[in-house]
């Protein structure tokens, strides 16, 4: 158990005997709505809409920034122990910990809202950032199955290229599959040209890199069935997902010291054009443009194992609010977050933050580079949505291996047979 999760449970304890006891909140104004958040990157800009909101509605809304994340998620906890929550908040945690807070009467079910007037509200949002907010029929937490949140930005990581690298390697276009992507990286070598850069040094990175080529290689279904235990990491398809990692190491395709390199790292040589291809997030379009406002560079899916299943990219909802329950306001909250997340503030946050919107029309009117990241939008996933999660300490053990095989200390299949075993120990611990 996390410390976090050993601090929330007296508080979701305490959620429970709020809703039982039936308290209400204090009585807020019911011409101003009060939204806590964290970014420190939009508040200046969600200040700018709140104050257009006000003039157009005569609604007034009242921003609270608590930052850093860690501070804020103990504003929430607090706040949920006194029954003070604000009318509009986040919950930074564990889809478990959204769901006691759901269970306790602190989120609105928005489903009702979103499917009014024919699912307009529903259908102008990406699909995949909704259903970070969604429980679906039969879930583990029990909760009535639903959406019970509002994605206002959204996450997309990708592979990015640097245009004129690739020019001086005499490569006409990025590539769309893996073989390409080897013919690439043997001429980049040929030019003196370092062809990959990440930051593998931090392992969620290097975790989501093989992640999407799992679901490529095997297909969705197959990697589920691992996470439960019904597939070994041995299988001969996991053996594949390893061995690209030994193939890129063959080709001298890693910059030098990959393993222990940091993403702030790796984004000052990609910038600092050290090299051709990168894997990273949405927010480099704002890292690179202060590094190099020069930058001539593009985005691209990474490119796919020949294979039946389609390779997948981790995104979705980015940061997302819900609404509370137990407001006086909540109708005039939801109201809010419908035009929060309408194409034209969308543009504006997107344009202001360089952030991804949620809204699909949005996407058209963002900076070619930007709205790039977003055209796998429908081919996205996440852990936060899968049905089941890898145990940590068989992430670990993976992710390690992964380094390992980089390195050449160790061999795809040694570094499977490594992790089956972990896997296998922590498997026959939840059964005791």
């Amino acid at each position: 158990m996390t410390f976090r999760m050993k601090m929330l449970l007296p508080v979701i304890c305490g959620l429970m005997l709020l809703a039982v006891s039936g308290c209400g909140s204090p009585v807020k104004p019911v011409d101003q709505i009060e939204v806590w958040h964290w970014m420190t990157d939009r508040h200046d800009v969600l200040e700018q809409l709140a104050k257009q909101y006000e003039q157009e509605t005569g609604i007034k809304v009242k921003l609270e920034l608590f930052a850093p994340s860690d501070a804020y998620t103990q504003k929430i906890i607090a706040a949920a122990q006194a029954n003070v929550l604000p009318d509009i908040y986040g919950i930074l945690d564990k889809k478990s910990i959204v769901a006691a807070f759901i269970k306790a009467g602190f989120v609105m079910d928005l489903t009702p809202a979103y499917q009014a007037n024919n699912g307009a509200w529903e259908q102008s949002l990406f699909a995949k950032a909704l259903e970070t907010t969604r429980f679906a029929e039969g879930n583990a937490s029990k909760v009535p199955p639903g959406f019970y949140g509002v994605p206002i930005d959204t996450s997309s990581i990708q592979m990015v290229y640097n245009k004129n690298l690739l020019k001086k390697a005499g490569i006409a276009k990025p590539p769309a599959t893996f073989d390409e992507f080897i013919l690439d990286i043997e001429a980049l070598r040929r030019v003196g040209v370092t062809p990959f850069v990440s930051g593998f040094g931090e392992m969620w990175l290097l975790d989501c890199f093989a992640s999407n080529y799992a679901f490529n290689i095997m297909g969705e279904q197959k990697v589920m069935q691992t996470l439960r235990g019904e597939v070994p990491y041995t299988d001969p398809d996991w053996i594949k997902v390893l061995t690209i990692f030994k193939t890129l190491r063959d080709k001298k395709a890693f910059i030098e010291g990959i393993v222990t390199k940091g993403n702030k790292y790796s984004e000052q040589d990609f910038a600092l054009e050290r090299a051709a291809f990168s894997f990273n997030g949405w927010w480099c379009v704002n890292v690179y443009k202060g590094m190099n406002p020069g930058l001539s560079y593009g985005v691209v899916p990474l490119p796919a194992m020949a294979s039946p299943f389609p390779l997948k990219s981790w995104g979705g909802a980015g940061s997302w609010f819900v609404v509370n329950n137990t407001s006086r306001n909540k109708d005039k909250a939801v109201r809010f977050l419908q035009w929060l997340t309408a194409k034209e503030q969308q543009v504006f946050l997107s344009e202001k933050t360089l952030n991804l919107p949620a809204n699909r029309e949005a996407i058209r009117m963002i900076p070619p580079v930007l709205g790039d990241f977003a055209k796998a939008m429908d081919n996205m996933t996440h852990p936060t949505i899968w049905p089941v999660n890898e145990d940590p300490l068989v992430i670990e053990a993976f992710d390690k291996g992964l380094q390992a095989i980089i390195i050449g200390e160790k061999s795809p299949e040694s570094v499977a047979q490594d992790v089956q075993a972990v896997k296998a120990r922590q498997m026959a611990k939840a059964k005791k």
